[in-house]
């Protein structure tokens, strides 16, 4: 199991004030700081073959979850980063190792506060952590991949996927943070490299 990494906010060029800078409990606690980790919402592109639908060629954007070990409901992957990878990196480590897919993270979609039980402790009571959720564009399905005899993965309309989300906060990552910046990118200003064709 990844160690729990605890984060300090500092400025990064590409995406403003970011938890980027593992640091040690000690500072987390002198700080107020929180857990943070990192999520991704994976997204892919089929055919629309809706025959209601009035455009037959637009394409449908489907996001990936993968079950929860720990209890009902879906969940996007998820994880923590190591003092020599970029967010960025551990984003797309985590997409490989919970949900077995490979693409090109596209854009940080925002930062999501909850709490977690498991993760109270002396620091930080009320077990506060933070999200940073990025949109990952799938390239790849991987046949075998590190956790796959515990995860299912499944891909999902976004409606279907809203109604799946384990966590409040997880739905509305998906649907004002993913779908906004999808809506705003397919029509030209969501400032990202992937095609839908």
């Amino acid at each position: 199991m990844r160690r729990l990494v605890r984060c300090a906010l500092y400025s990064s060029p590409a995406y403003g004030a970011v938890p980027l800078v593992p640091v040690n409990g000690s500072l987390r606690c002198a700080t107020g700081g929180i857990d943070c980790f990192l999520w991704c919402i994976p997204f892919r592109y089929r055919a629309n073959n809706d025959e209601t639908s009035d455009d037959e060629h637009k394409k449908l954007v489907e996001v990936l979850m993968i079950n929860s070990q720990s209890g009902p409901g879906l969940l996007f992957p998820k994880g923590g980063w190591e003092n020599d990878e970029t967010v960025e990196e551990a984003a797309a480590r985590e997409a490989i190792e919970e949900a077995g897919v490979r693409g090109d993270i596209v854009h940080l979609l925002g930062f999501y506060d909850f709490k977690s039980k498991t993760h109270q402790d002396a620091c930080c009571p009320e077990g506060m952590c933070r999200a940073a959720v990025f949109a990952l564009h799938v390239k790849e399905e991987l046949t075998s991949w590190p956790e796959q005899s515990t995860r299912q993965r499944t891909w999902l309309t976004v409606p279907e996927a809203a109604s799946q989300c384990r966590y409040q906060w997880m739905q509305e990552a998906l649907l004002t943070g993913f779908s906004d910046w999808h809506d705003k990118w397919s029509r030209g200003g969501g400032g990202t490299n992937c095609d839908p064709a």
